[in-house]
């Protein structure tokens, strides 16, 4: 049995229509010009303080900590309010889970979004159940690219963190992965800058269809697989 960890935005979640739109909420309080949803998308990887400090900056001002701050709960607030208006689960995600947890499968959530806000999005979209961890960055006063949030969410899950996988779509999530020493998938359908192929993930998928293959392939190529059916990062 595995322990598969996904990140949530830009992953499981096209959440980019809710976090630009309270983004631009953001803006007009604050009497600045929006900003178009192409141009903010590649934004999101830097979770939501980052969007709203970058997004400053291209509209030619920046901000002290203090109003960063403020302008974030703000964000949180609003956010909260408004988190499954128009966010949705990528394609072919639900039967995809479905198909791992029959497989025997253990599926967890970790994220760099607050806890109560993953676990809020995915009870509006009625997955949480399928996850028997859901962890952010309160849940240990951890963020990634720490592996040991990476590791506490395996157990919380009830997993071995040398029998898990990261699935993500950002350096973050890779970098992660590579502090765990644990294999990376990555989507090439989330909030990064540049393609995420260019990061070093061990595998690249372009819908959830590929993941079950992604994973059998990991496990024959490049782990180990024991006895009891786990699998291991090789060194």
């Amino acid at each position: 049995m595995l322990t598969i960890v996904f990140d949530l935005d830009g992953t499981l979640i096209d959440t980019a229509p809710d976090l630009i739109d309270t983004l631009n909420f953001i803006l007009t309080q604050q009497r600045l010009p929006t900003i178009p949803y192409d141009d903010a998308r590649p934004l999101i990887g830097g979770g939501a303080k980052g969007m709203i400090k970058q997004a400053l900056v291209l509209e030619g001002r920046g901000a002290t900590e203090a109003e960063v701050d403020r302008l974030y709960a703000t964000f949180v607030a609003h956010y909260a309010a408004h988190i499954a208006d128009r966010s949705r689960p990528f394609p072919e995600l639900e039967p995809v889970l479905d198909r791992l947890a029959a497989a025997g499968h253990r599926l967890a959530v970790c994220t760099n979004k607050l806890e109560w806000l993953s676990k809020r999005l995915l009870d509006r979209l009625q997955l949480s159940e399928r996850f028997a961890a859901i962890c952010g960055q309160d849940t240990f006063g951890i963020q990634k690219p720490d592996p040991q949030i990476f590791r506490a969410t395996v157990l919380r899950a009830g997993g071995k963190p040398q029998h898990a996988v990261m699935v993500g779509d950002s350096v973050t999530d890779i970098r992660t992965a590579r502090a765990a020493r644990v294999p990376v998938i990555a989507v090439d359908f989330g909030y990064t800058d540049v393609p995420v192929a260019t990061l070093g993930p061990d595998r690249v998928i372009s819908s959830f269809a590929q993941l079950p293959a992604a994973i059998d392939d990991l496990a024959s190529v490049k782990n180990i697989v024991d006895d009891q059916g786990f699998i291991g990062h090789k060194d």
